[in-house]
């Protein structure tokens, strides 16, 4: 079927323009219907396709998804295989929709675990969708918070040990250039599915002033409908980040 690039019906007054979402629960929506856990993460795949178009209806133009951790390689060879396979696919299969209808795609995470083929359609994904811009797509694979933060402190060491940097520019201004985040704005709402309440290494630094919505909902039950209320709900919130109103 030919896709045609949908128009942008208009921007939700107050709505986040960087949502962030811990994709949970697949594994048990899975285990609900008797299927392996993988058939979850496929069912998984297909809601991101289906939350990302309507990213621009209803305003947010980034959004960050956390597909795999640092911490996920201890579960087992199955599903870790089974998991690289659908990213592989997903990659190969949603190039040209994602084109079509002006996504942009970055991965963040450490990538020199990760198979050689799979960094490959990593980047060929990232070229081949530079210059799109109605909607940032970030995934975060082979990702966690403290091993950014982590690897940021390392080149930001060798820039000082170099003589680029000097010790005394170091401030909470200059390590996030050297994240792996460093050209999107911080997570306005960080939405994490399937009723747990914790943020599981996710955007450890990028995320303290963000909003935070904990819902019960399994993550490929999570409904277009759902991510416009809470995208909708957030305009509500009152944010002071740390100071009052007058």
């Amino acid at each position: 079927m030919e896709l045609e690039r949908q128009p942008d019906p208009g921007h939700v007054p107050g709505c986040p323009r960087h949502v962030a979402i811990i994709m949970d629960g697949n594994g048990r929506w899975a285990t609900q219907r008797g299927r392996p856990r993988l058939f979850g993460h496929h069912a998984g795949a297909r809601r991101v396709r289906e939350i990302v178009e309507a990213c621009p209806r209803i305003g947010v133009e980034y959004l960050t998804i956390f597909a795999f951790s640092t911490e996920n390689w201890k579960r087992t060879q199955v599903e870790v295989a089974g998991l690289m396979s659908l990213f592989k696919r997903y990659i190969i299969r949603e190039t040209r929709a994602l084109n079509v209808n002006g996504v942009r795609v970055r991965f963040i995470g450490d990538r020199v675990r990760l198979d050689k083929n799979l960094t490959r359609l990593m980047g060929e994904l990232e070229q081949a969708t530079a210059a799109n811009t109605r909607v940032h797509l970030t995934i975060a694979i082979n990702y966690g918070g403290r091993d950014e933060v982590a690897r940021a402190t390392r080149r930001l060491a060798q820039d000082v040990a170099a003589g680029n940097l000097k010790p005394d520019q170091v401030d909470e201004e200059t390590l996030p250039r050297y994240l792996d985040t460093h050209v999107l704005p911080d997570p306005d709402l960080v939405i994490r599915t399937s009723g747990e309440a914790r943020i599981s290494n996710f955007l450890l630094w990028q995320s303290a002033y963000s909003e935070y919505e904990f819902i019960d909902t399994l993550w490929p039950d999570f409904t277009q409908a759902e991510f416009e209320h809470l995208c909708t709900a957030y305009g509500g919130r009152d944010r002071r980040f740390g100071g009052v109103k007058a």
